[in-house]
């Protein structure tokens, strides 16, 4: 039986669907899942999914191209992990947001095999976290996993900077709540039984926000949050690291998605949770006033909420064939 997926990067069909596999692991907002690929054979192109666009949570767009960049750093490193040098250039003509090259063979390095293990073990952890802190050598590796995707990543310390940092947030949540179009995007693709291939399952929502929540406001369960366990709050002072990158501009953001991805599995292989703090991001007026609050020519792409956290279960994916754009499958002598 032929397969519908082609080969393509001198990889075989099978091992096409698990490099797109590990790309389409990558978060999104409300795992709206907004990527899709062409598999040709001398490339992979990546490509934002229009349909899968959220315009009131992601009015710009931004959001997506994060996701896309992390469903890249993802395939980048599926690639290598197979002895595939990967040759990537970012926003090429022709609709596409990346190509994927064959440049060459490679050994794969320890490292590369820790990040592949990694990849279908990240989740976003929406429960509470040990009060347990980061320790000085595991932030040195996720400030260097950013740098390595030419980001940075600024951890917020300074007290007066948490403050006005979680002010922002609050402000920018309201500012969402306030808004008819998005709270019905966020019912949509949220609460849901399980039954989906998409959107954020109520298992995966975490409890309920309650008073004394700082840091975690949003309630992805649609009102289906189990109840909370007594004591079993969330960490009062979580670590809080936000990616930032040196200008503005979709290129940027492919750059600082792919950053995030490469934060999050490090943070995985080191036995850390991580889940986001989308809010001051999304909300255009707060994002501006946070460019402010950080400072040193720098803008704030993605919040993370960093801890030691719980097991917690993935969250559904579609298959790859529902992926893939003209997925005709290649024909003997490499013509499709």
């Amino acid at each position: 039986m032929t397969s519908p997926v082609p080969a393509g990067l001198g990889l075989s069909p099978a091992e096409v669907i698990a490099v797109l596999e590990a790309a389409a692991t990558a978060p999104s907002v409300h795992n709206s899942q907004p990527w899709r690929f062409r598999v040709l054979p001398d490339r992979i192109e990546l490509y934002a999914d229009p349909a899968r666009r959220l315009p009131a949570t992601d009015p710009d767009g931004k959001e997506q191209r994060l996701a896309c960049g992390a469903a890249l750093t993802n395939l980048r490193i599926a690639l290598e992990a197979l002895g595939v040098r990967p040759l990537v250039s970012l926003l090429p003509h022709g609709g596409a947001l990346a190509v994927v090259r064959h440049g060459g063979r490679v050994t794969p390095s320890d490292h590369i095999l820790d990040l592949r293990r990694a990849i279908p073990a990240r989740r976003t952890n929406r429960k509470p976290f040990l009060d347990d802190g980061v320790t000085a050598a595991q932030l040195s590796q996720l400030l260097h996993a950013a740098q390595t995707e030419r980001s940075w990543l600024h951890p917020i310390t300074d007290p007066s900077q948490r403050n006005r940092l979680h002010a922002l947030v609050v402000r920018a949540h309201q500012v969402q709540l306030a808004n008819v179009e998005f709270r019905a995007e966020l019912e949509r693709w949220t609460g849901h039984g399980g039954d989906r291939a998409d959107g954020v399952p109520s298992r995966s929502a975490g409890p309920a926000h309650e008073p004394q929540d700082h840091w975690v406001l949003r309630d992805f369960s649609g009102g289906r949050a189990r109840e909370r366990v007594p004591g079993k709050d969330f960490e009062h002072e979580p670590l809080i690291l936000v990616i930032c990158s040196y200008y503005e501009g979709m290129l940027a953001e492919l750059h600082a998605g792919q950053a995030m991805q490469r934060v999050l599995l490090t943070a995985t292989t080191l036995g850390l949770s991580a889940s986001f703090i989308a809010q001051p991001i999304e909300v255009p007026s707060c994002r501006e006033e946070l460019r402010r609050l950080l400072g040193a020519g720098i803008s704030a792409q993605v919040i993370l909420r960093v801890g030691h956290g719980s097991p917690v279960a993935p969250t559904p994916r579609r298959p790859v064939a529902e992926l893939l754009i003209d997925a005709e499958p290649v024909l003997p002598g490499g013509t499709p």
